[in-house]
């Protein structure tokens, strides 16, 4: 197992995308479980989705601060794109670890609006390698690890299952896989470049309680609630490998603990100190299966009635532009070097989406 060469507590902690899914839980899960702590937050709280989320999930992140008072916690409404706010953010908070997880998301949502990916995923990302790199300078200690999340997507159509980092990635099939692997590669010109240990993590279809609505096991339930016909992608045929999001914040805990080490080469180079791992469940389920076990739990948290007729609700329809048939990660690495593999089962997982779902929209 790696050595775990950096402690979070009493670190300051610079989370981005912080009003985000992953970002929300991540604070919560620092502040539980690595007090003290100091959580530096920053989002440009679009409307790509209902902002009411957004703002729900920072209230439960106020709340979780509030229950540590020897930790603390800012948070900053604005754009990662923004470099002037980015370097000022880095002059004064000083981050020791960085997590970028600020990034426009969504696959379907990148063939009609490109743009925005460029300017989250692109620009933004490159305005937070270059404040890592410029934290060094007058000799300062400067970031001692910074963690970003690429994307499952980046294997694309990938033939060979389960997809493991050592798989080639130069065939993406969307905009947004596009940029998350620029993503990686600009972390690793970085990494050489300057000596900035980064690591990269691809999250393979993350869900949970709070999630984003454009997710299907939300847009599913949304729709059936209102009664509408719910389209099933690629006439069901399709795999994915869920992972609950508790596992993935676990994950990103332990990998924000081990920054892979700067080394020399004999060119008297830097090595890049650079990694990327697969978080996913490893095991992939059927997209038939997922929708009925979705419909079991909405129907036992009370959001559906027992007599719904989800026959009448569903509708087979071919692959959407973008979309892949089967996502499937290898995670030997990640068990390798940190002892971690997601374990949340499919069902459990969508049950407590389904209780948060009754709960916050008082169904």
């Amino acid at each position: 197992m790696k050595f775990n060469n950096l402690r979070l507590e009493n670190k300051t902690i610079l989370i981005t995308g912080e009003a985000g899914f992953i970002g929300s839980d991540l604070a919560m899960g620092l502040l539980k479980t690595r007090s003290p702590i100091n959580i530096i937050g920053v989002d440009n709280m679009n409307d790509y989705y209902d902002v009411s989320i957004k703002k729900w999930r920072l209230s439960e992140i106020k709340k979780e601060a509030e229950r540590h008072p020897n930790s603390s916690h800012i948070f900053i409404e604005g754009s990662i794109a923004d470099k002037a706010l980015i370097d000022v953010i880095f002059a004064e908070q000083k981050p020791d670890i960085v997590v970028n997880l600020a990034a426009q998301a969504g696959v379907r949502y990148s063939i009609t609006n490109p743009d925005v990916y460029i300017e989250s995923n692109l620009i933004g990302f490159y305005n937070i390698l270059e404040a890592c790199r410029h934290s060094y300078d007058n000799g300062e200690k400067g970031v001692e690890h910074l963690v970003y999340a690429s994307s499952s997507s980046v294997y694309g159509s990938n033939k060979k299952v389960p997809y493991s980092t050592d798989d080639k990635v130069d065939n993406p099939v969307s905009l947004y896989a596009a940029t998350k692997k620029s993503n990686e590669l600009m972390a690793h010109a970085y990494s050489k470049l300057y000596n900035i240990p980064s690591t990269g993590l691809r999250f393979f279809t993350v869900y949970g309680p709070a999630g984003r609505p454009d997710m299907a096991y939300f847009g599913f339930t949304n729709k059936l609630l209102k009664g509408e016909t719910i389209e099933i992608f690629n006439y069901g045929n399709c795999k994915r490998d869920f992972t609950y999001v508790d596992d993935i914040v676990e994950g990103v805990i332990r990998v924000m603990q081990g920054a892979p080490e700067r080394k020399t080469g004999e060119d008297g180079l830097p090595v890049p100190p650079y990694a990327v791992y697969n978080i996913g469940n490893n095991q992939p389920e059927n997209l038939l299966d997922f929708v009925q076990i979705l419909q079991e739990e909405l129907i036992q948290a009370g959001v559906l009635p027992e007599d719904y007729d989800f026959e009448s609700h569903k509708k087979l329809v071919p692959m959407q532009p973008g979309d892949v048939p089967i996502t499937y990660a290898d995670t030997s690495a990640l068990e390798r070097d940190f002892g971690f593999k997601p374990s949340t089962g499919l069902r459990t997982g969508l049950r407590k989406f389904a209780e948060w779902y009754k709960e916050f929209y008082q169904v």
